[in-house]
């Protein structure tokens, strides 16, 4: 002990010992003592002489401390001591807080270097990880925290490879998990931390991660800390629940169909009382923001993205976020990411877009956001990157949002102009930006104006209409021609910021408007001023400022010569490209339309939706410009080295695709009517059919019925023959009378059901009546029908057979009931001989008695009587029932024959068809043969066939339908 409080610093007396010496004697003991204490003291000792002398300690000490941790489990504190010790030799942390401003950096390159070669030393076993992973589990505050810290430091010296060996190790992920479950803050916290380094750039234990239930327990410490108002925990944790969702698809769908997206909406509760925001409430909205961006990102996969955004909108996140971006005393940098995070939260969603429209800002009077936010884009005094945020949003919101184009583009039509000029619309504003003096403006309209006609023929078209009263006295012009009296008068009018911009920004505008509408290009080459400044332009040689306006002028020329129709005798395809001939050269124009897409401002642009620019001097580009340039450069360079006659050629072919397309689109609508008539046809006879079930089990349950009700009638009849024995003995001749009147009760019942299941009988007969003639009307309407399927007759046909089947079986219940009818006739006879008998042989007293059930009995045999006649009669109105249903049948059978020989008529029209529709497609096969030795390229897959032939074979096919 007096050596180790020499070391610590003791009065000794002599020459004091160095540190590497002291380390050494530490080492020494730490490997030979045999006490607990003595091994506790020295690698206390170590600790402390570990951030001076951390190469030392690193070199000599690491081995031992490592031993320690394997052999002294049972000691916590010498653990914890063993950790630290290690901690400090590994970890940069230290270094960079004792570090000055004035230090060289090569002292620091060398500190991380040391760092990072120790962590190697200490993970190249890999059972060193596995021992520090066990030690984590330890509840112990100084075993698991410090544990926690050297894990976090391993991994940020030598994140891949430590990452591997956690993986590898049985329950490595989730023993890590629970560090976010403990309720020491310190040590959750660090946890945070600690999952931050773990999960970095590895998707498989992000995933294990998040299936260990992380996104749930991080939204609770987020909930717990306060939101957006809580301190840097939340930002730990919103920082780990980026490194779970960014680029990981599996994740993000297991934070959606979780519910978890509904739990973000209360972080951007926030209120409007202008109290000031902190610099960590800031940083923690950021995040926020940033997190909602991720799961709704364009590089995520179309269906997660949408179905992300569907669930915005359905909690109310959507709506929130707007509340921000509308809300006064939101500082700069949290309204620019709003807006950013809002447009992607609606780009391409056509919900969200549609309420995103109808959002107005809390003004007097209050005017649309879009509005807003437009007024904010063109005004140069706001910030550039606000004014960037704005035009991304624009662009989410028209991004395949056709109804927000026609919006748009209908506020600077001239029938809806607010003539008051009360209220400034979006086209105003567009319109006010684009015909600025500052370049930024100018390019932002243009791009967003572009947007507005994206893949739009036909707001194109309308956009022509559009008139500008350029000043007073002179007529208005048209906003093409505007824009390219601009274009060429650019160098002459003063403008702050880029001239080039402008130029840029007005041909990629107009490169939009042309492409793909040859009214446009008609409009384009009407004003003869074009031309020639456009040929003026490409032919120069100018800087390399002026090679980019060079290239978009050539594209502008090769879009009005591929897009152009001919309808102009000046400005036709052959003599534009005789002028580019003569002008320009081939070559020189295919030179400097590459200029385009060889430019580092295009690379950058085609890289992701979002404007990002690091200054507005390198705002050139814009994304859906791009994706044009890609698909018109390589058709343009074509076009050019085309002759007149293969152009010719091409048109021609064109039209005869056109003419046949044309054809078969018509006989392919027929095809479909007949294949919808079909349809109908087999729905009416499953409904037939279903009906013709349920008759069918109608009749099943009656047979049931009539022999339960024949069971029945033979155990009365056995009965009434015990009842005669009994009453042939001449005693007890008074309660003999009581069982026969008793009986004939018996016999009135049964006669009344029997009379309740004839009137039953009837009414099914009307039903089946009733039946008969919706049938035959059916038939008549099937008849009055020109495509009639086979199978539909043949199911009428054995319906009606069925209908038959069923009216026979009628008859034969009727004939048995009648035969039961006579059956209870002579037992009533038969009731009377046996009250005769007993009558006779009686005293004075029961001679009374039987005089009056005499009496009684004729009255109701004389009832019964009657109602058998009324059931005979009832049966032969039946028979007649039965003769006009077969009549009907006959009528049902001749119809149907009818219909037969008009189905056949029918399917010999449909095989003509199909013969002509073969013949069809072996000329068109023909063509597409002698279309590639010409060399022309088919695009169309369906089939085509040539004019003159088509022609004659159409003429033909309506000779032959006549």
């Amino acid at each position: 002990m007096n050596f180790l409080r020499g070391v610590m610093g003791g009065p000794s007396a002599g020459p004091q010992p160095s540190g590497a010496d002291t380390i050494q004697k530490l080492c020494d003991r730490v490997a030979s003592s045999t006490l607990l204490d003595d091994r506790r003291d020295a690698v206390r000792a170590l600790k402390s002489l570990s951030k001076k002398y951390r190469l030392e300690v690193g070199i000599q000490a690491m081995e031992h401390l490592i031993h320690v941790l394997q052999t002294d489990r049972s000691d916590s504190e010498i653990i914890g001591y063993a950790l630290d010790t290690l901690y400090n030799v590994i970890s940069n942390d230290l270094e960079e807080e004792e570090q000055d401003d004035s230090e060289e950096e090569n002292l620091t390159k060398q500190v991380d270097d040391l760092g990072s070669q120790f962590t190697e030393i200490f993970i190249k076993q890999q059972e060193n990880v596995t021992l520090l992973l066990t030690l984590v589990e330890e509840f112990d505050f100084h075993v698991r925290w410090p544990g926690v810290k050297l894990l976090t430091s391993l991994l940020k010296q030598q994140g891949p490879q430590v990452q591997q060996i956690i993986l590898v190790s049985p329950m490595g992920v989730s023993r890590l998990m629970d560090l976010l479950a403990d309720s020491r803050e310190v040590i959750r916290n660090d946890g945070v931390l600690l999952l931050q380094q773990l999960t970095k750039s590895n998707a498989a234990i992000q995933k294990i991660v998040a299936f260990e239930n992380a996104f749930e327990r991080l939204l609770d410490i987020i909930t717990e800390e306060g939101n957006s108002d809580g301190g840097i925990v939340v930002e730990d944790c919103l920082l780990l629940l980026q490194n779970l969702l960014k680029n990981n698809n599996s994740n993000q769908n297991f934070f959606k169909e979780g519910s978890y997206i509904q739990r973000m909406k209360p972080w951007f509760e926030v209120e409007d009382d202008n109290c000031g925001w902190s610099a960590q409430k800031v940083t923690n909205l950021h995040l926020m923001l940033q997190l909602v961006r991720v799961l709704v990102s364009p590089t995520n996969p179309p269906g997660a993205t949408s179905s992300c955004q569907k669930a915005m909108f359905h909690c109310g996140l959507l709506q929130q976020l707007c509340t921000i971006l509308m809300a006064t005393g939101v500082p700069a940098d949290i309204l620019t990411e709003t807006i950013n995070t809002v447009s992607e939260v609606i780009r391409g969603c056509q919900m969200n877009q549609d309420y995103f429209a109808s959002v107005n800002a809390p003004s007097n009077p209050p005017r649309p956001a879009i509005v807003v936010l437009l007024m904010s884009m063109v005004n140069e005094r706001q910030p550039f990157v606000l004014r960037c945020a704005v035009l991304y949003c624009f662009q989410c919101f028209l991004y395949k949002n056709q109804k927000g184009q026609g919006e748009i583009v209908s506020t600077l039509l001239p029938s809806t102009i607010d003539a008051t000029g009360n209220s400034v619309s979006a086209g105003q504003l567009l319109c006010g930006g684009l015909f600025s003096t500052d370049s930024l403006s100018n390019w932002c309209a243009a791009v967003a104006l572009a947007h507005a006609l994206q893949e739009n023929a036909t707001l194109k078209e309308q956009l022509l209409r559009v008139q500008l009263a350029t000043s007073i006295g002179n007529p208005p012009v048209s906003l093409l021609q505007q824009c390219t009296n601009i274009l060429s008068q650019g160098d002459k009018i003063d403008r702050r910021g880029s001239k080039v911009q402008t130029r840029v920004g007005l041909l990629m505008l107009l490169c939009t408007w042309l492409s793909n509408c040859s009214i446009a290009v008609t409009h384009f080459l009407h004003n003869p001023a074009n031309i020639p400044f456009l040929t003026g332009q490409i032919a120069e040689n100018l800087g390399e400022e002026e090679q980019l306006v060079q290239g978009l002028c050539a594209l502008l020329l090769g879009i009005s010569i591929y897009y152009n129709d001919n309808s102009l005798e000046n400005y036709r395809k052959e003599k534009l490209k005789q002028l580019i001939e003569k002008r320009i050269g081939r070559e020189n124009f295919i030179e400097k339309l590459g200029f385009i897409s060889k430019h580092e401002l295009y690379s950058r642009a085609a890289q992701k939706p979002q404007p990002s620019f690091s200054s507005p001097d390198h705002m050139m580009f814009d994304h859906e410009f791009t994706k044009l340039v890609k698909e018109l450069e390589g058709v343009i360079s074509k076009a050019i080295y085309k002759s007149s006659e293969e152009d010719k050629k091409e048109e021609e072919v064109k039209k005869t695709l056109e003419q046949h397309d044309n054809i078969v689109t018509h006989y392919k609508k027929v095809i479909r009517e007949q294949d919808q008539e079909l349809e109908e046809l087999k729905q009416r006879i499953n409904t037939l059919t279903s009906q013709n079930e349920q008759l069918q089990a109608t009749v099943t349950q009656q047979v049931s019925q009539i022999q339960q009700h024949k069971d029945q009638y033979n155990l009365l009849k056995v009965q009434l023959g015990k009842d005669t024995q009994h009453h042939n003995s001449h005693s007890d001749t008074f309660q003999m009378n009581g069982i026969q009147t008793e009986e004939a009760s018996k016999l009135k019942e049964e006669l009344e059901e029997w009379k309740n299941k004839h009137e039953l009988l009837q009414g099914q007969l009307r039903e089946k009546d009733s039946l008969i003639e919706k049938l035959k009307s059916s038939q008549l309407e099937m008849g009055t029908t020109e495509q009639s399927s086979q199978t539909s007759k043949s199911g009428g046909l054995e319906h009606n057979n069925e209908l038959q089947k069923e009216l026979e079986m009628l008859r034969s219940q009727i004939q048995l009931q009648s035969a039961e009818i006579s059956k209870l006739q002579i037992e009533n006879q038969k009731l009377q001989n046996t009250t005769a008998d007993p009558v006779l042989g009686g005293s004075g007293a029961t001679a009374a008695n039987s005089s009056e059930l005499e009496g009684r009995l004729e009255q109701e045999i004389k009832e019964l009587k009657s109602e058998l006649k009324a059931l005979s009669e009832e049966k032969e109105s039946l028979k007649q029932h039965l003769d006009s249903s077969t009549s009907t049948v006959a009528i049902l059978q001749d119809e149907k024959s009818k219909l037969q020989q008009e189905v056949a008529e029918s399917k010999k029209e449909q095989d003509d068809l199909l013969v002509l529709l073969a013949d069809q497609d072996q000329k068109l096969s023909a063509l597409k043969i002698k279309l590639k030795d010409l060399g022309v390229p088919v695009e169309d897959e369906d089939d085509i066939e040539s004019g003159d032939q088509g022609d004659e074979d159409e003429d033909g096919d309506e000779e032959e339908q006549d």
